[in-house]
């Protein structure tokens, strides 16, 4: 379940967030940054994928939801990198 951050914890959002630099083939994990106001689906939160290309400025993720793959276009600011 996706919970609200407390008042206090919401804020700016540091700009090495926003400009983090993914490459092609890198595992990243889904989560939606709550002080946004940007559409990311609940169902999208903690999915992991890898990043297929950069699409502007953001990221294009192939994911897998059962048996088809999926492509998903967000921002870096959504984006974690998983260590392999």
């Amino acid at each position: 379940m996706v919970n609200r951050k407390p008042i206090r914890a919401r804020g700016k959002i540091p700009l090495s967030k926003y400009f983090q630099e993914l490459k092609e083939g890198d595992f990243v994990s889904i989560s939606k940054e709550r002080s946004l106001q940007s559409p990311l689906l609940k169902r999208l939160q903690g999915i992991t994928g890898i990043v297929e290309s950069k699409r502007g400025n953001s990221y294009v993720v192939k994911i897998k939801d059962g048996n088809k793959e999926k492509r998903i276009i967000t921002q870096a600011v959504h984006l974690k990198k998983i260590k392999n």
